[in-house]
C-alpha cells in the first residue's frame, strides 16, 4: 500500500520532525509512506492551490476535518484493510493548514474523518494520524500494540 500525508506547513521543531522519523520508519514495513509539505498560508485558498496538484485522482482521499466522521483505532484499521481488498492501493491522508482544509480540497475527498470534536495543532495532528496509521497495521496483521 502506498500512503501520502499531503499536509500544509514545513515542521519547523525538531522533536515534531524525530516523530515523524519515528512512525515513518516503523510503517515501512507495511506501506510506502510519503509526506508531501505544501507551503501554508496565507489563507486556505492559497493552500488549496498548492495542494490539489498534489492529490493523486486514483488514490482513495481522506481529508482530516472536525466534522468528519469518527473512527475508534479498529474502525480506522478495517477501512485501511478493506480498502486494499477493494483494489485500492493508493491512500492519500489530507491534513490542511492552521485554518483549516480550504472547500476546494474538501470536495476532493472520499471521506471526512474527524480524530475529535476537540482542534489540535496541524503540526500534531500529522504525528496523531502517523500513530493511527501504524496502530491499524498493528492491529490487521494481529501484532500486539493496541491494547
Amino acid at each position: 500500500m502506498n500512503i501520502d500525508i499531503i499536509c500544509a506547513g514545513k515542521l519547523k521543531e525538531k522533536y515534531w520532525r524525530d516523530a515523524i522519523a519515528e512512525y515513518s520508519k516503523r510503517l515501512s514495513r507495511y506501506c510506502r509512506l510519503q509526506v508531501i509539505e505544501v507551503a501554508d498560508g496565507p489563507d486556505m485558498a492559497h493552500e488549496a492551490e498548492r495542494m490539489l496538484p498534489k492529490i493523486a485522482d486514483d488514490a482513495y482521499k481522506i481529508s482530516l476535518e472536525i466534522k468528519g466522521k469518527m473512527l475508534d483505532s479498529v474502525a480506522l484499521s478495517k477501512k485501511i484493510e478493506q480498502l486494499g481488498i477493494s483494489g485500492y492501493s493508493h491512500i492519500q491522508f489530507i491534513i490542511g493548514g492552521s485554518d483549516g482544509i480550504d472547500p476546494a480540497v474538501s470536495g476532493k475527498a472520499d471521506m471526512h474523518l474527524s480524530f475529535s470534536e476537540m482542534t489540535f495543532p496541524h503540526q500534531l495532528m500529522r504525528v496523531i494520524l502517523l500513530e493511527q496509521i501504524y496502530r491499524s497495521y498493528r492491529i490487521i496483521h494481529k501484532e500486539p500494540y493496541h491494547k
